[in-house]
């Protein structure tokens, strides 16, 4: 499955990475909606869920991201939606880990 997030904050250090491997992180804005899936090995095996979802946290609770490779990149973000299929341009899909 996927989840919709709308972005509330983030970090300079996202816009300041400049590794190829991270440059997505340059791409990153306040007010986007991003798509973050749920796929193995990231799911819990027994409850088919990702840490960090948002599964409860709907009206408006703002729940907190960091970026993997670059711990100073992180934000706020709130969820929207739980779809089965990622529809986010590519430059905002994301996966849990």
């Amino acid at each position: 499955y996927c989840v919709e997030f709308r972005t509330e904050s983030l970090s300079h250090h996202c816009a300041l990475e400049t590794r190829p491997y991270a440059r997505w992180m340059q791409y990153l804005r306040e007010g986007h909606t991003v798509c973050v899936a749920c796929q193995p090995p990231a799911m819990d095996r027994d409850t088919h869920r990702c840490s960090g979802d948002g599964h409860n946290a709907e009206g408006g609770k703002i729940l907190h991201w960091e970026a993997v490779g670059n711990s100073k990149c992180q934000g706020t973000w709130k969820k929207i939606r739980q779809l089965e299929h990622c529809s986010c341009p590519l430059v905002h899909n994301f996966i849990f880990t």
